[in-house]
């Protein structure tokens, strides 16, 4: 049986539920992702083209620093990776999270929580951040409460 992390970035509290029903359902350990400067309501304003959200989204070489490098994800086989779906995709913080890290050997298996869109080119987005020697497969969004036992049925039919 592989060893799991859940490594998650959640602005707004949304992702931090979906991830910690998919530590309970997976048996994984739970990792978050904390962005160096917090975002407050003002960044995260889509609305704004002047605001922070907009701004980094706006750069795809953005890589929002984060508060720490101390996720031990040598000690992991699979690492989940959950994120709110930014204008289609991960936020830039997520390859700022990929890049400092060696994934070399795991399987990463991205999920996302959004308020109406799918998970579109995410997979195609990130797999630039994870070194070729990393698996990343099609993610999920995990929107509402899916219950422990969907979510266990999802990770079992990932066969990992």
């Amino acid at each position: 049986m592989s060893k799991k992390l859940i490594a998650y970035f959640s602005a707004s509290g949304v992702t931090r539920n979906a991830a910690q029903a998919l530590a309970e359902a997976a048996n994984a350990d739970l990792y978050e992702i904390k962005p160096q400067v917090p975002y407050t309501k003002a960044d995260l304003d889509w609305q704004d083209k002047n605001s922070r959200s907009s701004i980094e989204m706006g750069d795809k070489s953005s890589r929002p620093m984060i508060a720490d490098n101390d996720a031990n994800v040598g000690a992991y086989d699979v690492v989940f990776v959950g994120f709110p779906i930014w204008w289609y995709v991960a936020p830039t913080i997520i390859n700022t999270f990929l890049e400092s890290y060696d994934f070399a050997g795991k399987t990463i298996v991205p999920f996302a929580t959004s308020g109406s869109s799918g998970i579109g080119e995410t997979v195609a987005n990130l797999k630039g951040s994870v070194g070729a020697s990393a698996t990343i497969t099609e993610g999920k969004i995990l929107n509402g409460t899916p219950t422990k036992e969907s979510l266990s049925a999802w990770v079992n039919s990932l066969g990992l």
